[in-house]
């Protein structure tokens, strides 16, 4: 997904995708090396397979800036909020948000406790589609987890969500360093909630997401859920937006399935969807007011986790009332009313 910067086959591991976590067996001993499942048994259980919602159902959890506040925050009613997006800053191993403010920073702790005032959560959100994700710019695995963890603690959050996608997606060196960080961040915190939001096709996920995710299960890594950005297909995916994200989600339960050795029920729970509301960046590509409804019907038919769209700011109607071909920053290119989507997504819209 966009910043704010602009306007494995063979993996068997139960994890918390499902109910119960078990060690991967792997010997890397090296620095930020995770003890393993048998060694951190006297802890606390890790996530559930609901992990992230709030009792049964389909949890509406929006991405949302980490800085500025949107009159559409709170349409829909959010359970979570994605707060959007830590990467390094300009020192290395420096989280920031979005590369300009301090994680530390007054306004943004102001700006978490409006949100979740109301009783939702924060998660706090690793990557994104510009800059630097600290596992790129961290010279190990232990500053690597203090540098995670100082940027759940600056807003109090028990949430970790990684949007890993580009060529740092690719990166062999950094999802290995982000999958031994990540899991003794869980082991300093048994009641981390981690995600993975990653890019997917209607064939499903690709090799590269397939291996960051054995990564995760050789680090013995507690998924809660695999985000799906069903969003930015390519110009051959011209349409039912609605329907390609369905495809898409229902190959990758299929993969997920496997990766985690879980049933079918426990991969759909394992599962969120995130959608680019209106005008995607690909030509052709928009995502409708009715698209929202039909994700939405079909997140609840299989027990998705929760779905998402980016983002609270875009979901308004484009001040000339026009559509457009551009992905812009700051409103949908559909005609609507404003936090449309939001409802939509969160059932309590209509076509």
């Amino acid at each position: 997904m966009r910043s704010f910067l602009m306007p494995t086959a063979g993996v068997t591991c139960l994890f918390a995708l499902a109910v119960a976590g078990c060690s991967a067996g792997s010997d890397d001993t090296s620095d930020g090396a995770p003890p393993s499942a048998s060694e951190r048994a006297s802890g606390s259980p890790s996530p559930s397979a609901s992990a992230g919602s709030s009792g049964a159902g389909t949890s509406y959890a929006p991405y949302v800036s980490a800085v500025e506040a949107d009159g559409n925050d709170s349409a829909g009613s959010p359970t979570t909020y994605n707060l959007a997006f830590v990467i390094a800053g300009d020192s290395g191993c420096t989280p920031t948000w979005n590369g300009a403010d301090a994680i530390g920073d007054s306004a943004v702790k102001s700006r978490v406790a409006a949100l979740t005032a109301s009783g939702a959560t924060a998660r706090v959100s690793f990557g994104g589609a510009s800059g630097k994700e600290l596992a790129a710019a961290c010279a190990g695995a232990s500053e690597l987890t203090r540098a995670y963890g100082d940027a759940l603690d600056a807003v109090g959050s028990t949430q970790a969500d990684f949007d890993i996608e580009g060529d740092e997606l690719s990166d062999s060196a950094s999802v290995a360093l982000r999958s031994r960080a990540i899991a003794a961040l869980q082991a300093e915190r048994p009641g981390l909630e981690v995600s993975f939001t990653l890019p997917v096709m209607p064939s499903g996920l690709d090799s590269d997401s397939l291996a960051l995710l054995a990564s995760a299960n050789k680090y013995d890594v507690q998924v809660s859920t695999v985000n799906l950005m069903t969003m930015n297909y390519g110009e051959s995916y011209a349409g039912d937006m609605g329907g390609y994200a369905i495809t898409s989600a229902t190959a990758a339960q299929a993969q997920l399935k496997k990766v985690f050795g879980t049933t079918d029920a426990g991969a759909w729970k394992g599962m969120a969807l995130t959608s680019m509301i209106g005008t995607n960046d690909v030509d052709n590509e928009t995502f409708s007011l009715s698209d929202a409804a039909q994700v939405r019907t079909f997140a609840e038919e299989k027990g998705i986790s929760w779905v998402s769209m980016w983002s609270t700011f875009r979901d308004r109607q484009c001040e000339d009332g026009s559509a457009t071909n551009d992905a812009l920053t700051d409103c949908s290119g559909v005609e609507q009313e404003n936090g449309a989507f939001a409802e939509a997504f969160a059932g309590q819209g209509s076509e």
